[in-house]
């Protein structure tokens, strides 16, 4: 019998308000518990950003699908313009032709200086001639620059990742027409958390840093802190952030059970394990002065204290006064 009540001693050791005698025996004091209020949490990232197209075209190459790891740089798609192509061969084009026109000015150029040189032809013919070769020069150097133009179109025809992160949406497929602007990816980056939409009336008692209770889809409970609440309130709710260590974000937008702490009150609790049940009702064994007595009591909610589990006695208790253990347990 002295094992068995080893634990709750222990228990009863590191629970305010709680009184525990060597033979097991609580003296009930109220404490203070906390009252929390059951929502849900969406997992999003805290960076999401659309990798767009810069032209206009026909995407040729799609790199990537929803759920792939991305770097910051990473081509993750081709946009083709053909257009373009046919621009640049008309530039191509015009050049040729103008260094044909150029060649045959400077040639002018050269035997009109030479004609100068023997007195044959004048200083204003040579200075038309080579104005002419300075226009011919000019408008090459402007095709040539056009020509860059187009070409450097031709690379904004490649997507890339805008940041670190992972893949949300891809919302096009390849050979698809699409417009510069268009979203070719959502990359969701910088770390995930749980978006909260809490109803108004409850905004007043969330507080940043606040300590957050989430059950993972394994059932196991996980802590995070409140880190940001956001100020407009849209449709009747609050919108809050809650970050949290090592949260699974295999899924983005996946749904988990958050409990936030909606206020504190005192409340009388003991040890789960000094209730029993018989015949459909609950009982408690209280210690008086002349013996050990059954008392009917109506539990309310568990609570963990510290790591222990405990429940509300909501009527059957008052402060002060003296339970044991259940001995035929």
């Amino acid at each position: 019998m002295t094992l068995k009540l080893l634990p709750l001693a222990f228990a009863a050791l590191i629970l305010p308000g709680i009184a525990l005698a060597q033979d097991g025996a609580i003296t009930v004091e109220p404490q203070v518990v906390t009252d929390w209020k059951s929502v849900y949490g969406q997992v999003e990232a805290k960076n999401t950003i659309a990798a767009r197209a810069r032209i206009s075209g026909t995407i040729t190459a799609l790199d990537v699908t929803e759920g792939d790891e991305v770097k910051a740089g990473q081509e993750i798609g081709k946009i083709t313009d053909q257009t373009l192509d046919y621009q640049i061969g008309a530039v191509d084009a015009q050049i040729n032709a103008l260094e044909a026109q150029l060649e045959n000015a400077k040639t002018e150029l050269k035997r009109g200086q030479e004609l100068q040189a023997r007195g044959v032809s004048t200083s204003q013919n040579v200075d038309q001639l080579q104005t002419q070769v300075n226009v011919y020069e000019g408008q090459i150097a402007a095709q040539k620059a056009q020509r860059k133009v187009y070409e450097q179109q031709q690379e904004f025809g490649t997507v890339t990742a805008p940041i670190d992160g992972k893949v949300v949406t891809v919302p096009v497929t390849k050979d698809a027409v699409i417009m510069g602007g268009e979203t070719i990816a959502t990359i969701g980056g910088g770390g995930f958390f749980l978006r909260l939409s809490i109803p108004e009336r409850h905004a007043d008692t969330l507080h940043m840093g606040d300590t957050i209770m989430i059950t993972d889809p394994d059932g196991k409970e996980i802590e995070g802190k409140l880190a940001k609440i956001y100020p407009e309130i849209e449709g009747g709710r609050v919108q809050a952030d809650v970050e949290v260590p090592d949260l699974d974000s295999r899924f983005v937008g996946a749904r988990l059970l958050v409990k936030l702490p909606m206020g504190e009150r005192d409340a009388i609790v003991i040890p789960q394990d000094y209730v029993f049940n018989r015949t459909g009702l609950d009982f408690v064994r209280v210690k008086e002065a002349d013996g050990t007595y059954l008392r009917t009591v109506v539990p309310g909610v568990k609570v963990n204290i510290d790591g222990q589990d405990m429940v509300e006695v909501l009527t059957g208790l008052s402060a002060g006064d003296t339970v044991v253990p259940n001995d035929e347990q």
